[in-house]
């Protein structure tokens, strides 16, 4: 008798895909990529100066219309004082509307200030703190002193004269303070990294 034929062999289940070279070469690429993202950067010596000096640019920027305003408020007091100007009344104009600019609420450089992130190479020598100093610089203790400006201008008893010029030394000397601090810092970090960097200008 003759034997039965056998039935032809059919594969069972969902035929195995082999994925292509190229896909695993590309895999290969995206991984080694994804480690060397990973390898933390540490920035050269040349650029983390690079960096402060940046910031300082920045941070000048920010500050510059506020601290022009102390000057403009302390020499037009120091005008009427010594007699070579009689105008108080624009005199104390020019101290109120230098105090109101250094307010973060009316002057979008302080805003940006009060925002304003110190550069992540530089966090050794914490500069964050430093910015936070600058900006209670300017407010408020830049914004108490051309305040006390316009009250000691329109003061008109000896009295008033006093309590006022008073007030005004220890607002100056608590602004003069604050400078120091933010000078030590910024002058630390300069000398650090050799960059020949002067702090924020801040007049006193």
């Amino acid at each position: 008798m003759a034997k039965p034929l056998r039935a032809g062999y059919r594969p069972t289940g969902w035929p195995v895909l082999r994925t292509p070279r190229w896909m695993l070469a590309a895999g290969v690429v995206l991984v080694a990529g994804l480690v060397l993202a990973a390898i933390p950067h540490r920035p050269s010596t040349a650029q983390r100066a690079a960096d402060l000096r940046g910031m300082v640019h920045d941070l000048n920027a920010d500050i510059e219309s506020c601290a022009g305003g102390v000057t403009d408020s302390l020499t037009a007091l120091r005008a009427i004082e010594s007699g070579t100007s009689h105008d108080v009344k624009t005199a104390v104009t020019i101290a109120n509307k230098a105090a109101a600019n250094c307010s973060p609420g009316n002057n979008m450089q302080m805003e940006d200030l009060v925002l304003y992130q110190a550069p992540g190479s530089l966090a050794s020598f914490h500069l964050d703190k430093a910015v936070n100093d600058l900006v209670t610089w300017g407010f408020p203790l830049a914004q108490r002193v051309q305040s006390d400006v316009a009250t000691l201008l329109a003061a008109t008893t000896p009295a008033e004269i006093d309590a006022a010029s008073a007030q005004l030394r220890r607002d100056q000397q608590a602004l003069d303070a604050q400078r120091a601090r933010i000078n030590q810092v910024f002058t630390s970090a300069s000398t650090a990294l050799s960059a020949n960097v002067a702090p924020p200008s801040l007049p006193s």
